[in-house]
């Protein structure tokens, strides 16, 4: 890999960037340049989640069959707003569909969905039709056009209760996440006018689950103060460990008080490829939304986010008419736009590459790369926990775990300034791998309070990844670690 830095990546990028808007001018061979300079200096610049050094991010290198397909689609350029833009591609997104609902389990004949730009949009959009029908129904408004109304605590109506006035003040709503749930939840409260206090963090255990006690007692909480549970998010495959929340205890307490159930399965909706792993999203079915991404284990190229719903009625608030995109004469007529699915308008034909990595491959062979994957992490945590000088946090789920670099003084009494040392070397150490471009590691922090809680992590996408590559990888943090400590005595 090469040197990797803020400074060394702008200067190849400086003389080159700062013509851009004003350009050559040339044609032909000169047009041919400007692309090989500029790819050339993207790829110098670039981490390559192709090589074995690059473990840090839920970042796959993508088959070549979807990269190929992924091209057809920018060449063609069809718009998924209306069906005259792209009707094949509309076509092969409604048939694409059906059969992820199936993979996850829902009966595919009234479920819905739309490809999405990730997890991000994926969450949004479920906390979304979470706030319209539980809140709408808890208030008798509907929320997506007159907003939400305003909120008092101690102002409760129990599952089943007969809605109030559209006048009535609302109950405070809660989103019910755990203490390791993607940070999009929060942003996503935020951006449906709940606030990101409405969500409530839920404990989680050491491999960052959720506590289903924890979870319990928190909704018990919610009636105790009057508020309303409009969502649970269940996580499917954790950022930091790939952990999967209970799923079937997570259903059954959203549905004993009413709640939504969100699952955000945008990592861990990979195992469903892999006959060793599936069995982990067990429940998943149980959702009333949930997200995938197969940008990730499922090695597209980026953006190839889904979000399903088991209902397709439970869709309704996000319907929209644009009469020169979906005319309903048109669709009355058999020309079906996907529209009303999206928070998007202009949307590329992302569900093309999906559909041709799976007819060309199948499940069987995606799941062997899952499989492959998961192999790596469970080598890769055994020489971390083999190593005097590695700390492992706990065994993988997926294909991702959290380790830490000890200290020569690691025999000395755990206490906070040795803790605190620790934690800096740990996230120095990373640093200097990626400025000496010899590999791109991961960094978190534990959920908590006070020092001891930075990790290194490795996410390993990479199917075609050696142990052995893996084990040198490790041995690189290692002595990484060791420069560290000589360059603080």
């Amino acid at each position: 890999m090469a040197e990797l830095s803020q400074a060394s990546v702008s200067s190849g990028l400086g003389a080159e960037g700062s013509a851009l808007v004003s350009g050559g001018g040339g044609a032909g061979a000169g047009e041919l340049s400007v692309l090989a300079r500029l790819t050339a200096l993207l790829a110098e610049g670039s981490a390559d989640p192709a090589d074995p050094a690059c473990a840090a991010h839920l970042h796959c290198p993508p088959l070549a069959v979807a990269v190929a397909a992924d091209l057809a689609v920018s060449a063609l350029n069809p718009s998924q707003d209306s069906w005259d833009q792209a009707p094949a591609a509309t076509a092969l997104e409604t048939l694409l569909l059906k059969e992820l609902a199936r993979l996850v389990g829902y009966d595919p004949e009234p479920a819905a969905g739309v490809l999405t730009s990730g997890g991000t949009e994926s969450n949004l959009m479920g906390l979304m039709l979470a706030r319209d029908r539980i809140l709408g129904a808890a208030t008798g408004r509907q929320v997506e056009m007159t907003g939400v109304p305003d909120l008092i605590p101690g102002h409760a109506l129990a599952p089943g209760h007969a809605p109030a006035p559209s006048h009535a003040p609302a109950p405070r709503p809660r989103i019910l996440a755990s203490a390791a749930a993607h940070f999009s939840v929060q942003r996503a409260a935020a951006l449906l006018g709940l606030g990101e206090d409405a969500v409530l963090p839920v404990p989680v255990d050491r491999q960052l689950r959720m506590d289903p006690d924890a979870l319990a007692a928190a909704l018990d909480g919610c009636a105790r103060r009057g508020e309303l549970p409009v969502a649970v998010v269940a996580t499917a495959g954790t950022t930091d460990t790939g952990a999967v929340d209970p799923l079937r205890a997570c259903a059954a307490l959203a549905a004993a008080h009413g709640a939504w159930l969100h699952v955000d399965a945008a990592y861990g909706g990979g195992a469903l490829l892999s006959d060793r792993l599936a069995p982990l999203l067990d429940g998943l079915a149980l959702a009333d939304s949930v997200s995938l991404d197969w940008h990730k284990l499922g090695w597209q190229p980026a953006a190839a986010g889904v979000f399903l719903v088991r209902r397709s009625e439970t869709y309704a608030s996000l319907a929209r008419r644009a009469v020169y995109l979906n005319p309903a004469d048109d669709e009355e007529a058999g020309y079906p736009s996907l529209l009303g699915l999206s928070l998007r308008t202009t949307r590329r034909a992302d569900a093309f590459k999906i559909a041709v990595t799976l007819r060309t491959l199948g499940r069987e062979r995606l799941g062997r790369l899952v499989d492959a994957c998961h192999d790596l992490a469970v080598a890769g945590a055994r020489t971390v926990r083999d190593h005097p000088r590695l700390d492992l946090h706990a065994e993988p789920v997926l294909t991702a775990f959290l380790f830490r670099y000890l200290p020569s003084n690691a025999s000395n009494a755990a206490n906070a300034a040795y803790e605190t040392e620790v934690d800096a070397i740990n996230a120095s150490l990373r640093r200097r791998l990626l400025r000496e471009g010899r590999a791109v590691v991961g960094r978190t922090e534990l959920p908590g309070e006070g020092p001891g809680r930075v990790r290194l992590k490795l996410t390993l996408l990479n199917p075609h990844t050696t142990p052995a590559q893996v084990d040198r990888l490790l041995h690189a943090v290692v002595a990484a670690g060791r420069a560290e400590e000589d360059a603080r005595r």
